[in-house]
């Protein structure tokens, strides 16, 4: 039973970081796509 535990308990820490990896990433993007906005409205 303390494997099992565990067990899940790596895979939720694992599926945690992955996702926070994930969003950091679609952060620096959704930041890029602002500052080309910015940039033409600047033109």
């Amino acid at each position: 039973m303390k494997r099992l535990a565990s067990l899940i308990l790596v895979t939720l820490a694992v599926a945690s970081l992955t996702a926070c990896n994930t969003m950091n990433g679609f952060g620096e993007d959704l930041h890029k796509v602002g500052d080309k906005i910015s940039g033409a409205a600047k033109k």
